[in-house]
């Protein structure tokens, strides 16, 4: 195969995070609403380039109260910082059909490095479309006070009401 663009399955994929609440459990939540732009090649996975937009205002936690504190400034400003990108850097195997991803992760104007964990699920001929898809899940985890996202309390129990480390999974389904 050669390089080629493909293009994220909406209805197939999913970005979503995780993050401690109150010391003793984990709050989930999920971004609606992402585009990608893809240039790969499955025989050669290296040789990559991924671009991801996520509209910050589509979070959903399931709780409405929730989202809105988070888009507000004291998290994600989503009226001043609409988006949040990623663009790949370097792209390594790292086993059989496991790779590192590195890039650049930007929330609220701060640019920083991550690593991604993907498994590359393989190919497959959609019966319907006649296309060729691939599947993808990537984890992954960062500090959220690295980008700005400062906003905690603490509890009269000791700790704190939110964790530092945002844990994230993604699942692409991709067609070209």
């Amino acid at each position: 195969m050669t390089v080629e663009k493909w293009n994220v399955d909406p209805a197939h994929s999913s970005i979503e995070f995780q993050v401690k609440h109150m010391m003793v459990s984990k709050v989930k939540g999920a971004f609606k609403d992402f585009s990608a732009d893809l240039t790969l090649d499955p025989e050669d996975l290296t040789t990559a380039s991924l671009a991801f937009t996520v509209d910050a205002a589509s979070l959903d936690t399931r709780q409405a109260q929730r989202d809105g504190h988070l888009k507000s400034p004291d998290f994600f400003d989503v009226d001043n910082y609409p988006s949040i990108t990623f663009k790949s850097t370097d792209i390594t195997s790292d086993g059989d059909n496991e790779y590192k991803v590195t890039g650049d992760l930007t929330i609220r104007e701060v640019t920083k490095p991550i690593t991604l964990k993907v498994e590359y699920e393989g190919t497959s001929k959609d019966p319907m479309s006649g296309n060729m898809v691939a599947g993808f899940e990537g984890t992954g985890k960062f500090n959220r006070k690295d980008f700005g996202l400062n906003y905690n309390a603490a509890l009269e129990t000791g700790g704190v009401l939110i964790g530092d480390e945002v844990k994230l999974n993604i699942q692409i389904e991709i067609s070209k």
